[in-house]
């Protein structure tokens, strides 16, 4: 895995951490770990690790986290979310996550990144968060072959034009006394008609689409070698809003 070195004792690496092993330093920030799940993480779970983690953080006794994560087939709903817009014809389970936003999906070839980071460290400015979530998505999917965009008055991260329009990247934060729980998911293969079980984020005008339905076929790990390319820009950002696309 690509690592980012620069002048000697001036840049430090940032390590991955896979499963339960490596956690390290990013360009001289706190401690930040990495870590990717090894395999399906039930949704339950999350929801509690990211609550102690965020408890902890707050507390001074862990490091900020970056967790990737995939799910077996359920939806979440957002604190804006509407009965009207929850089909679920599949019967997946459906869980209240306490972030912002309406309904998602999350199922198997999704790329899930949950982030709990301390904004008394990196700014306490939650729209440059989010502007800085959507540019690390952008430039993360650049990397992988992929012109994406935002949508002005549409929630998530987009590709195509016109009717051929769809979304491909979806975010939900949560800040609990400044640090952050829940952040993004990016369709790497997943199983499209999931979706149908929901108005994606309330919205139903256009589709939802996925890097291998664009021709992108990729392993999980290769996506997640471009986010970690590209996450010192998006640490860099939420500083430097002159960095924010």
């Amino acid at each position: 895995m690509r690592g980012f070195v620069g002048p000697r004792n001036r840049r430090r690496r940032l390590q991955l951490r896979t499963g339960e092993g490596i956690s390290r330093l990013v360009n001289d920030q706190p401690e930040i770990e990495w870590r990717i799940a090894p395999g399906p993480v039930p949704y339950e779970e999350a929801l509690a690790t990211m609550e102690a983690r965020v408890a902890a953080i707050q507390a001074g006794a862990a490091s900020e986290l970056v967790w990737l994560v995939e799910h077996p087939p359920l939806f979440t709903a957002g604190t804006s979310a509407d009965p009207a817009e929850l089909f679920n014809p599949s019967g997946f389970p459906v869980f209240d996550a306490g972030r912002g936003g309406r309904y998602t999906y999350h199922g198997p070839g999704q790329r899930v990144v949950y982030l709990m980071l301390d904004l008394d460290k990196r700014g306490r400015d939650v729209r440059r968060l989010v502007a800085s979530i959507e540019d690390w998505i952008i430039v993360t999917l650049a990397e992988l072959g992929v012109s994406a965009h935002r949508a002005a008055g549409r929630i998530g991260i987009w590709v195509g034009e016109g009717p051929s329009e769809a979304k491909i990247a979806a975010l939900g934060i949560r800040v609990k006394r400044w640090v952050t729980l829940h952040g993004l998911s990016i369709n790497v293969d997943p199983d499209l008609s999931h979706f149908g079980g929901i108005v994606p984020c309330g919205i139903s005008e256009y589709g939802v689409t996925s890097l291998a339905a664009l021709g992108k076929d990729m392993p999980m790990s290769r996506v997640d070698a471009a986010l970690n390319s590209s996450f010192p820009r998006f640490l860099n950002s939420l500083s430097n809003l002159n960095q924010v696309t």
